[in-house]
């Protein structure tokens, strides 16, 4: 085993670990060493093929395909230098006022995330999308919403010189997506903190990480040799995200002293509702994500967005078999796509655990709750896609967990803020309770 020592080591190089690693910058400058230890590969630009197996295949963990316990939904989050920020669509909104007065954590206030969230949006290019990036699989939704008398809202994005290539879930090919590895990441490195890729960190104990380099079959080399290491270090930032970062506490002993961590998962479980215009309409083309309907998120707790993903994805989540299946697939120039979120409400029993080898397991189970909220919104959805022009709409007819495709991708939760260990893993600040 390599012994390594740093002044601050951080886990993760996504929205979290990147941009703490560029904050971090000046105390590198001034002779700190820091280091940043990210799971996944550095992809060179070539690698971004833009072919859907073989991308998600690279970018996500297992392949995107990542299962609930039950197996009732799956689990979409980015393994790369630069974390999911390289494998989402680059929407940028604000946090509500109203979720963070709901949240009730002492000393977390509106206020301050608000400066904190202009900083970053200033710092990564955030703005609304130019209007020739806008496909008829937007403004149709747009248009529809409208017609219907349904308040819409165009996302804000983080962007520079997009091409509209429409791969923004595969990896942006042309670099335009501005999260970690275009704007934070190279702050950090340039200041000289090591961001060291194909390292899993298997647990942290007495102020030391203990960790694994193997080489990868994608990417750029890593830093350092292959190899276990020791790193010790003053100050540890777990930044690894919403399943990993409960795995490596509970690895690491925590779960002894903090009965919640693991607990309170939430991940906006989603669905695709689909339907099919007489006429090809442009969707691949131009960015899939420009608008999005809120109006139902306090009374029925979902929330409609437009959206576009590939063959293989468009697939799995469309129901029906046979000929009436078929007939959707290979009509994909003629589809309109919504994506049906559901605003699900924290519970404690939604948790990530570990098995008997220490991998993350996500116990979550789609409560009635959520299923009425899906069922509410495909029923929405269906309207904006009749309202649209839309000559068949692909709806379940069961929602039963099992029965439909639901995935994930928005996840939270895990090591829940809050004012001692008794009911949380972290203070206002993240400063895990006892370590």
């Amino acid at each position: 085993m390599r012994d390594k020592e740093f002044d601050i080591v951080i886990v993760g190089s996504g929205a979290g670990g990147g941009t703490v690693a560029a904050r971090l910058a000046p105390l590198a400058r001034a002779g700190l060493k820091i280091a940043v230890l990210e799971w996944g590969p550095k992809f060179k630009k070539s690698e971004f093929t833009g072919r859907e197996l073989e991308m998600a295949e690279r970018l996500y963990f297992d392949g995107g395909g990542f299962l609930t316990k039950d197996r009732s939904m799956t689990l979409a989050f980015g393994k790369a230098y630069g974390g999911s920020t390289v494998v989402y669509t680059g929407t940028s909104i604000k946090i509500a006022k109203r979720t963070v007065s709901r949240w009730a954590v002492p000393g977390l206030s509106w206020d301050d995330l608000s400066k904190r969230t202009d900083r970053c949006a200033e710092e990564n290019g955030v703005h609304p999308i130019p209007d020739h990036h806008l496909n008829d699989n937007n403004t149709l939704f747009r248009d529809a919403c409208k017609r219907l008398n349904w308040h819409v809202d165009q996302f804000p994005i983080n962007v520079r010189g997009c091409l509209g290539a429409g791969l923004c879930n595969l990896g942006c090919p042309n670099d335009a997506k501005q999260g970690t590895p275009q704007v934070q990441l190279p702050i950090a490195e340039s200041a000289g903190v090591e961001i060291v890729t194909h390292c899993k960190v298997d647990r942290v104990e007495n102020k030391t990480l203990y960790a694994e380099v193997r080489p990868g079959l994608w990417g750029e080399p890593s830093l350092w040799d292959s190899g276990l290491y020791r790193i010790k270090a003053r100050w540890v930032i777990l930044a690894a995200g919403a399943v990993n970062s409960p795995a490596i506490l509970l690895r690491s002993g925590f779960g002894k002293h903090l009965s919640e961590l693991g607990c309170w998962f939430t991940t906006h479980p989603a669905m695709i509702i689909a339907g099919r215009h007489p006429k090809p309409i442009t969707n691949y083309h131009g960015h899939p994500k420009s608008f999005y309907c809120e109006g139902f998120a306090e009374t029925e707790r979902f929330l409609l967005e437009t959206c576009m993903y590939f063959p293989f994805t468009t697939a799995k989540n469309i129901p029906g078999f046979g000929a009436e299946h078929e007939s959707m697939i290979t009509a994909m120039d003629r589809l309109q796509m919504i994506l049906v979120l559901a605003i699900d409400a924290a519970r404690r029993d939604n948790r990530v655990t570990i098995d008997s080898d220490g991998n993350p397991v996500v116990d979550y189970r789609l409560h009635k709750d959520v299923l009425s909220s899906l069922k509410s919104g495909a029923e929405h959805s269906g309207k904006i896609l009749r309202e649209s022009g839309c000559d068949t709409i692909a709806l379940p007819e069961d929602f039963r967990p099992g029965s439909i495709s639901v995935s994930g991708a928005h996840l939270m939760g895990g090591c829940r803020m809050g004012a001692g260990p008794e009911t949380s893993v972290t203070d206002s600040w993240g400063r895990v309770h006892g370590a």
